[in-house]
Formats: structure tokens, C-alpha cells, sequence
């Protein structure tokens, strides 16, 4: 019976059963349905496949046992291992990707003999750990190796040479110096695209790097040079980090950045520069030069960055003359300028016609021209926040050719009233901390589409508020006048407001009408003010059916606010 059954599944199409060891196991009684023996998994792991093994969390501080020797990837990040014993991980031969992070592995539990039998490895991640020097040797077929925020002082030849499908290699938050990178590191490496070494010991930039490089991280070392031609052979290179280090104008010179030619963002923010550095690729997308110490801006170092949209030379030192007219006139695709911090004491002029975004605050700017703002129609943001600018000294045609410009801060200057010829395209207005004592509707008028307002911290009081000032902004959603001088709720507020401000002024009573305008309204702002537990009306609160949030707090006494019901939702018709 036996010899005849095998017989004739062995006769049927298709490949042959797999026989058992016991022949009473190796078959199944006819009509009966065979079930796939018990997967091998350790203690409190997870394995949802055949070829997975998640230990992710358990605080094991040893290598689990019975680890299937079919394992491709093994997690055993966020435990307590303090060494890997050679003969568990070396018989792991299909290992595809090993997760050690996050223990407390040191490099003397970290063997790299059994790395010699892992020739299926393709990414290891060992960051967080505890490991002084990488491992000597990490298999050829390696693509991906994090060694990061360790302690890690040397690599060695092997460590990541002579991986051919070798991409991505971090070792940032480390303690390598020069002297730990061998010149040799990459050697056999042609394909490594992402290299991480920032928050290291680097004092130069290493002149050893792959040719293949994409993007470079070198920020947060103490680099003060970059040797003669360490980045010529990196012409893929798209981004470059080398912000906070102590790179002066002569750790660089005219060739440092020319031979990369698809360079396309570059941060050299918190270095020493004192000028622009000569030799910029033309690719250039995004160069950031912030924290400097940056005095003038030369046009001839920026001829030819035709592509080049976002420049930052925030907190330098740009005075009255860093920026001669027409000195950012060859950068015609820009599209944003952070001056934020300097020492200007007006707008820049002549400025490319295509910007939209120019960032002033924190300067010195005392006035505005007629045409100081005529080169840029299309600005669709302009700060020029906490400047010195004074209502006298702000003509009354400064912004009317700027008919694309949706926001405008003029926060934390000196002015007395609102600035007239506004643009009618605005959607945010903010004025807090000036010296404004009224509003007038006129300078509102034609701002349909403005939706937010802030005039907190400034010195108005109700009746310094001109009839019909609210009407002139139907749009209006936002409306910030705290911190000022204010009895009462100012009326006819308008109709489309949702979010309104009034913490900090001199309210003692809220009336049954004050919000009558308001029927929107789904945030009001009331703390620190003068008001006492029978302050406000009943019947504030009424016709506020959106209302979710009244804020009393800081008053003399506990005001207690009962909100309106939220309305019931209608039931969807069956044809709906």
C-alpha cells in the first residue's frame, strides 16, 4: 500500500514531495490536510516571515538562541547586548540586514571574524552603541553601514573599501580626526553616494573622499581649510555641508568649489567668512552664508548663478555699503533674500526684478523711498520687522507697485499710523509693537483679501478707532489687538472673523452685543484683563453657535463662561 501510494505521487505533475525523516511523519493519511511544521523563533521574539527575526526591545543583554540559519533580517536594536559571540552570528550566512542599534555594544564584543561568513550583508547598523574603533573588516556585498553616535576614533582600509555596491556611510556624532580616516578609506568604493562624518574632530576637510559623493556632511567639526583640490574629483556632488566649523576666507581659495559642477546646495552658515568665496559653480540652487562675518557682497562672486533662488546672509555684517546697488542683480532667478540681523540702514536697491521673498528684520532701516521697493513688483512676502522706520519717514507710494505681495510685517518699528497705499492683494498684516494710537478706515480701504491683522502691544484705545475701520476688511479671520489700551469689545467687528485677540488690555465688561458682528467666531482671547465673576453678559455668547474656546484667565476674579450648545448635525437624507 505504502509502495504503491508513493508510486503514483510520484507519477502526479509537478514537483516531487519532500520526504521526511520518519516515514510514519512523511506522509499524511489520505482526506487529511497537512500542516506546515512550528517556524523556529526565539523566546519573546517576533518572526512574520520564515526568513525574519525582530528581537526590537526586550532588553535581552544576551545573543538570543535558536535563530534560524534561513534569517535574512535580524533586528535586535534597543536591547541591553554588550558583545555578539562569533559562533551565533558567523553561521548566520544569508544575512541581509543586521539592526543593532541602540545597545551597549563596545568594539571588543563586536568580532570581526564573524563578518567573514556574512557575504550576503548588505546594510548594518550599529549607531548608538559603544564601539571606540569601526570594525576592521565589513563584508564586500555591504550598501548601507551606520556606525553613527558612537565613539568611533578609527576606520580602517577595509572598513569600507572595496565595496562595490557600497551607498550610504554614516559615522556622524563620532570622534574621528583626520589622523582616524586612512587615505585609503574608499578605495574600491565607486558607488558611495551619501557620506555622513559631521559632529567630528575634522580640522580639514579630507582629501581622500569618493568620487561617486552626492551628498557630504561635514557640519559640526573644527574645519578650518579646505586642502587644494580635496573636492575636484566630486563632480556629482549635489550637497555640500559644512556649516558651524571655523572656516576663514584663507582656508579657502578660487578653486575650493569649482570643479563641482552639479553642486546645487551649499551651507557655509557659522564659519568666519568675510566675504563671498570666489569660484561658486553656476548650479548653485541654495547658498547659505549666515552667521559670518560677511562686510560686503561683491557682484563679480555671484556672476553667472543664473539658478541660484534661495541666498541667506542673515547675522553678518553688512552695513550701509556691504550691498552696493546692483550687487545681487546677476542672481536673476532668486527668489528669496534673508538679510535678517545686519546693519542695513535702508532697502537694498536694484535688487532682481524676480524675487518674492525679501527678509529685512533686525536691521537698521530708517526709511522708504518712493522706489526703493520699484525693482521687485513681484515681492509676495516683505519683512522689515523690528527696524527703526518711523511714519514720517515711509512714503506714501512705497508699496503700490507691489500688487503681488501677500504678507507684510512691519512689527516692532516706530510708527504712529498705518501706512497708506497698501496693496490689495494682502492676506496678513502685522503691526504689533509700534506706537499706533488710531485707526482710520481709509488706509484699510481695498484690502478685501487681508485675513489675518495683528496691531498687539500698541497704545489704541476704543474710541481712537474710526467708524466703519472694520467694515473696510469683509476677508478678515484673524484679529490680534492685545496688549493695548482697550475698555470694551470695539463693535461691528467683522463679519468673517473666527480668532480674536484681547488678552491684556482694560476690559471690565462684555455686553450682550458684543459679538453680535461676529457670528463666525470660534476663538476668543480674554485673559489679563479687568474682569470680575458677573462681567460678562449671558447672552454674550448666544449667536456664537462655532464657538469652542473663550480664554478668561488672569482676571481679578474667576469669570465663568458657559459656551452655546453645539448645534446637532442635520441627518443626510436616504437620496443623499
Amino acid at each position: 500500500m505504502r509502495l504503491s501510494l508513493l508510486l503514483l505521487l510520484l507519477l502526479l505533475p509537478g514537483p516531487p514531495p519532500a520526504l521526511g525523516v520518519e516515514e510514519d511523519a512523511s506522509f499524511p493519511h489520505l482526506g487529511e490536510s497537512s500542516q506546515p511544521p512550528p517556524r523556529a523563533c526565539p523566546p519573546r521574539c517576533s518572526c512574520p516571515r520564515a526568513d525574519t527575526v525582530d528581537c526590537d526591545g526586550l532588553e535581552l543583554r544576551v545573543f538570543p538562541d535558536n535563530i534560524t540559519k534561513a534569517a535574512q533580517y535580524l533586528s535586535l536594536q534597543n536591547n541591553r547586548l554588550q558583545e555578539l559571540p562569533y559562533n551565533e552570528l558567523s553561521r548566520l550566512s544569508d544575512l541581509r540586514t543586521l539592526n543593532l542599534h541602540n545597545n551597549l555594544i563596545s568594539s571588543e564584543g563586536l568580532p570581526d571574524e564573524a563578518f567573514e561568513s556574512l557575504t550576503q550583508l548588505q546594510h548594518i547598523y550599529v549607531a548608538h552603541n559603544r564601539l571606540s574603533v569601526a570594525p576592521q573588516f565589513l563584508p564586500r556585498s555591504l550598501r548601507v553601514a551606520d556606525l553613527a553616535a558612537n565613539e568611533v576614533t578609527e576606520i580602517f582600509p577595509l572598513t569600507f573599501g572595496e565595496k562595490p555596491a557600497l551607498r550610504s556611510v554614516y559615522l556622524h556624532n563620532n570622534q574621528l580626526s583626520n589622523a582616524g580616516l586612512p587615505p585609503d578609506a574608499f578605495r574600491g568604493s565607486e558607488a558611495v553616494a551619501t557620506l555622513s562624518l559631521s559632529s567630528n574632530r575634522l580640522s580639514y576637510v579630507p582629501p581622500s573622499l569618493p568620487p561617486s559623493l552626492e551628498r557630504l556632511h561635514l557640519q559640526n567639526n573644527i574645519i578650518s581649510k579646505v586642502p587644494r583640490g580635496a573636492l575636484s574629483r566630486q563632480s556629482r556632488l549635489r550637497e555640500l555641508y559644512l556649516q558651524h566649523n571655523q572656516l576663514t576666507d584663507s582656508g579657502l581659495d578660487d578653486t575650493t568649489f569649482s570643479k563641482l559642477q552639479r553642486l546645487e546646495y551649499l551651507d557655509l552658515s557659522h564659519n568666519q567668512l568675510a566675504a563671498v568665496p570666489a569660484g561658486l559653480p553656476h548650479t548653485l540652487a541654495v547658498l547659505h552664508l549666515g552667521r559670518n562675518r560677511i562686510r560686503g557682497v561683491e557682484a563679480a562672486r555671484l556672476r553667472g548663478m543664473w539658478g541660484l533662488r534661495y541666498l541667506l546672509l542673515q547675522h553678518n555684517q553688512l552695513g550701509a555699503t556691504g550691498l552696493p546697488a546692483g550687487a545681487l542683480r546677476p542672481l536673476r532667478g532668486l527668489h528669496t533674500l534673508h538679510l535678517y540681523g545686519n546693519r542695513l540702514d535702508r532697502v537694498p536697491q536694484a535688487l532682481p526684478r524676480r524675487l518674492r521673498s525679501l527678509v529685512l528684520p533686525h536691521n537698521r532701516v530708517t526709511m522708504l523711498g518712493a522706489r526703493d521697493l520699484a525693482a521687485t513688483p513681484g515681492l509676495a512676502e516683505l519683512n522689515l520687522a523690528y527696524n527703526h522706520l518711523a511714519s514720517a519717514r515711509v512714503h506714501r507710494r512705497a508699496f503700490r507697485r507691489l500688487r503681488a505681495l501677500r504678507s507684510l510685517d512691519l512689527a516692532g518699528n516706530q510708527l504712529t499710523q498705518l501706512p497708506t497705499g497698501l496693496p490689495a492683494s494682502l492676506h496678513t498684516l502685522r503691526l504689533q509693537r509700534n506706537q499706533l494710537r488710531a485707526l482710520e478706515p481709509e488706509p484699510l480701504a481695498g484690502l478685501d483679501q487681508l485675513q489675518e491683522l495683528s496691531l498687539a502691544h500698541n497704545r489704541l484705545r476704543v474710541g481712537d478707532i474710526g467708524p466703519g475701520t472694520w467694515h473696510e476688511l469683509p476677508a478678515l479671520q484673524v484679529l490680534d489687538l492685545s496688549h493695548n489700551e482697550l475698555s470694551f469689545v470695539p463693535p461691528d467687528l467683522p463679519e468673517a472673523l473666527e480668532e480674536l485677540h484681547l488678552q491684556g488690555n482694560r476690559i471690565s465688561h462684555v455686553g450682550p452685543e458684543a459679538f453680535l458682528s461676529t457670528p463666525r467666531l470660534r476663538a476668543l482671547f480674554l485673559r489679563a484683563n479687568r474682569l470680575h465673576m458677573t462681567s460678562i453678559s449671558p447672552e454674550a455668547f448666544l449667536g456664537l453657535p462655532h464657538l469652542r474656546m473663550v480664554d478668561t484667565t488672569g482676571n481679578p476674579e474667576q469669570v465663568l463662561v458657559r459656551l452655546p450648545p453645539v448645534a446637532p448635525r442635520r441627518p443626510r437624507s436616504e437620496g443623499a
